[in-house]
C-alpha cells in the first residue's frame, strides 16, 4: 500500500479498491488532489447547486442526492490551492450514470423519470414487447451531471 490515498482510505475504514470518493469536477488525480486540497470548503460554498459537501475526512465530495452538476466551474474558480484545475478541452470527469437492477421498468412498472431529467438526452426508452420500455444509457452522450440520480424513486441510478 504505497499510494497515500489508499493508506488514508484504509485508515478511514474504506477497504475497497474500487473508485474512491467522487470529487468535484476537474479534480486532480486522487493522490495529487489529497496533497493539494486544504479542506477549506471554498468549492462547496461556491457550488450553486449545493452538491459539493465536505465529507471523507473534511475533503469535498459530490452528493447527487442534493442535485446536479451544471459544470459552471465556480468550484474551480474558488479553489485557491489548485486541487481543482480546469484545462482547455479537459472533461470535468469520466463518471457516467449507471443503471442498477432495482429499476422499476425491469420489474414491469412504467417509469421514465430518469429520462425526463436528462437534458443531454442520454437516457432513451426503446420499445420492447411484453412490458414497458427499459431505459438505456448512451455513455457517449451522458455528461455525468447526476440529474437523473436523485429523482429516481427507487435509487436505481448511480454515478460510476
Amino acid at each position: 500500500m504505497t499510494d497515500p490515498s489508499q493508506r488514508r482510505n484504509f485508515l478511514r475504514g474504506q477497504f475497497a479498491r474500487g473508485r474512491g470518493p467522487l470529487r468535484p469536477p476537474w479534480a486532480l488525480a486522487e493522490a495529487a488532489f489529497l496533497e493539494r486540497c486544504t479542506r477549506c470548503g471554498d468549492c462547496a460554498r461556491a457550488c450553486p447547486t449545493g452538491i459539493i459537501v465536505m465529507r471523507d475526512g473534511g475533503y469535498p465530495t459530490v452528493d447527487f442526492q442534493r442535485g446536479e452538476c451544471r459544470f459552471c466551474g465556480d468550484c474551480v474558480a474558488a479553489c485557491s490551492p489548485d486541487a481543482l484545475r480546469r484545462d482547455a478541452d479537459q472533461p470535468p470527469w469520466t463518471i457516467r450514470a449507471r443503471l442498477g437492477e432495482t429499476c422499476l421498468a425491469a420489474r414491469r412498472i412504467e417509469c421514465r423519470v430518469c429520462g425526463e431529467q436528462c437534458d443531454a438526452q442520454a437516457i432513451r426508452f426503446p420499445p420492447r414487447t411484453g412490458g414497458p420500455p427499459l431505459p438505456e444509457i448512451d455513455a457517449a452522450r451522458c455528461t455525468g451531471c447526476g440529474a437523473c440520480i436523485a429523482p429516481c424513486p427507487v435509487g436505481a441510478l448511480r454515478a460510476a
